[in-house]
């Protein structure tokens, strides 16, 4: 029984024909390998002038439904990176619609046919891969956020309680300083976090949203 196979061409640029990669270098390989492998090719779809930097592509999401509803069982590329040149999606597309069970991806270049075992086995390779380097780049972030946060840079959410934020950067602020140090000096003195709460408020201090402080926010403040 032959495979429903969609066909699927991308180029991002006119200079991309002098490289055998132009649309119709592309379309007479993908039949060729069609009739090679008796492949029922039911459409070939196009993405002419589209960067794979994104898949956010007409022609493939075109055909990515197509896999998705079954009017498709396998997708046919020339190459990886006419589908995709990030190794992150790639793993994407993998888990969403090429995985076990799923839809068959085959290349022309690499020559995988993930209807095969061997097949399936580079795929899952270049999926473990795609999530080696998302840890990678989880890994990078986490880092550099907390490098950020020693050097007392501002690293996102809500600006904190007696720090006014310029350009990017964390700066104290005098009025709230003030009030951060009544609140510790009503530590010292033996006040509860709610009567300290209660005596700025006798003062008519209040939170930036003009209400009562909270216990949890005079911990922060006198920690």
């Amino acid at each position: 029984m032959t495979t429903k196979t969609i066909a699927y061409l991308r180029v991002s640029t006119d200079k991309q024909a002098d490289k055998g990669v132009s649309l119709e270098a592309q379309e007479d390989k993908t039949h060729a390998y069609a009739s090679l492998y008796d492949l029922d090719l039911i459409e070939v779809i196009v993405d002419a002038g589209e960067s794979a930097k994104s898949l956010d592509r007409p022609g493939l999401q075109w055909a990515l439904a197509m896999l998705k509803t079954g009017k498709a069982e396998a997708l046919l590329v020339v190459k990886l990176d006419r589908l995709t040149r990030s190794v992150v999606d790639l793993g994407k597309l993998i888990e969403t619609y090429f995985a076990l069970g799923k839809a068959a991806l085959m290349s022309v270049s690499e020559q995988i046919d993930t209807r095969s075992a061997s097949g399936r086995l580079v795929l899952n390779i270049l999926a473990s891969v795609s999530q080696w380097e998302r840890e990678i780049i989880a890994e990078r972030t986490s880092t550099a956020m907390r490098h950020k946060q020693d050097k007392g840079e501002y690293i996102g959410g809500e600006t904190p309680y007696g720090f006014k934020l310029i350009d990017g950067e964390l700066f104290e602020d005098d009025v709230e300083q003030e009030v951060i140090q009544k609140a510790k000096d009503f530590h010292t003195a033996g006040l509860s976090l709610r009567k300290i709460a209660a005596e700025l408020d006798k003062q008519g201090i209040k939170t930036r949203r003009n209400s009562l402080f909270a216990a949890t926010q005079i911990q922060r403040m006198i920690a």
